[in-house]
């Protein structure tokens, strides 16, 4: 095995563990969901671990990321607490915001996690405004804007794509094409289903990407965010993924056909790099241990996260602006 193998194989088991620390935050969402310990509405993103684990290795500590209500994977990335974020969609007073922002709507600048939203396609000009001000004040910040295949055709989005490729601002928009636009296939939605091409109208590079392979995934955003860092305007990334649960907890999935989660289920993150990462020699006690420091982390940080106090009701309108 040779220096590039041995590195190839580091980076892998880092990915793989990134991987299991995302899905394993989901599922302890779902679990505590379904407990009654978290309330609202809440969407996973099980299956989609790739994207946040390969564009978030790329930016700096100062880059702005904005996320949709799918995003607790991305603000795990991000290097948020995993404590800290299931405090808050508990409603904790420990929570990232108080216990204010549950599920679809919390926060994290230190982290450079500069929300969710639960507003399909908001998220981009409010990046680009990020990216803009990234260009005046000598900080050289860029902006990674996600949003799923649907926030493509919303006017918001167009009006942030444009804006960025007319002033060159250096922002990543990363769409993750799970298929659907929530409960509609994406192919009923469009006439062109290949949505990088929108990229060429704009004005700038469109790239679809493996959504399932956090190293291809890192590939398009070294690229993307290297253009952004030089001045050379934005990049629409299209990964290519597929959600192995409903479009929030409770949808019956009536309009997936059948066999098509148990297709997904075959080329899924997780399972595609621990055969890869087999293959290349890892033993089943590193790949195994992976996952068992994952689940450790999550299980400690969900104890810690529920022994905190309910938040007050009464404090809910505070740090309101109107």
């Amino acid at each position: 095995m040779g220096d590039a193998q041995v590195l190839d194989t580091t980076r892998g088991l880092a990915d793989l563990h990134g991987l299991w620390r995302i899905r394993i935050l989901e599922e302890k969402v779902r679990e505590l969901r379904l407990s009654g310990e978290i309330v609202g509405s809440v969407h996973l993103a099980i299956g989609q671990e790739a994207g946040p684990v390969g564009v978030c290795t790329e930016l700096g500590a100062d880059d702005a990321v904005f996320a949709t209500y799918r995003g607790h994977g991305w603000a795990l990335a991000r290097g948020v607490p995993a404590d800290a974020m299931l405090a808050e969609l508990a409603g904790r007073t420990t929570g990232l915001n108080g216990g204010r922002g549950g599920s679809a709507y919390f926060t994290a600048p230190r982290y450079g996690f500069h929300g969710e939203n639960s507003i399909v396609g908001a998220g981009a000009p409010i990046a680009v405004g990020a990216a803009l001000a990234g260009k005046y004040d000598g900080s050289g910040r860029i902006a990674v804007t996600v949003f799923g295949d649907g926030a493509l055709n919303q006017g918001a989005t167009h009006e942030a794509l444009n804006f960025a490729a007319a002033f060159k601002l250096g922002v990543v928009f990363v769409c993750e094409n799970n298929l659907y636009s929530e409960l509609t296939p994406i192919a009923d939605m469009v006439a062109e289903p290949e949505l990088h091409k929108r990229a060429a109208a704009y004005g700038m590079p469109g790239e679809r990407v493996d959504g399932n392979d956090p190293a291809a995934v890192r590939d398009a955003a070294r690229r993307a965010v290297e253009r952004a860092r030089a001045g050379e305007g934005p990049t629409l990334l299209e990964l290519m993924t597929e959600r192995l649960v409903g479009h929030y907890i409770g949808d019956a999935e009536q309009y997936r056909p059948p066999g098509e989660v148990e297709r997904a289920k075959q080329a899924e993150p997780i399972v595609r790099l621990r055969a890869a990462l087999a293959a290349a020699g890892v033993t089943d006690a590193d790949l195994d241990a992976s996952e068992s420091r994952a689940r450790e982390e999550i299980e400690q940080a969900a104890g810690t996260a529920l022994a905190a106090p309910i938040a007050d009701g009464a404090t809910a309108k505070e740090h309101i602006y109107a």
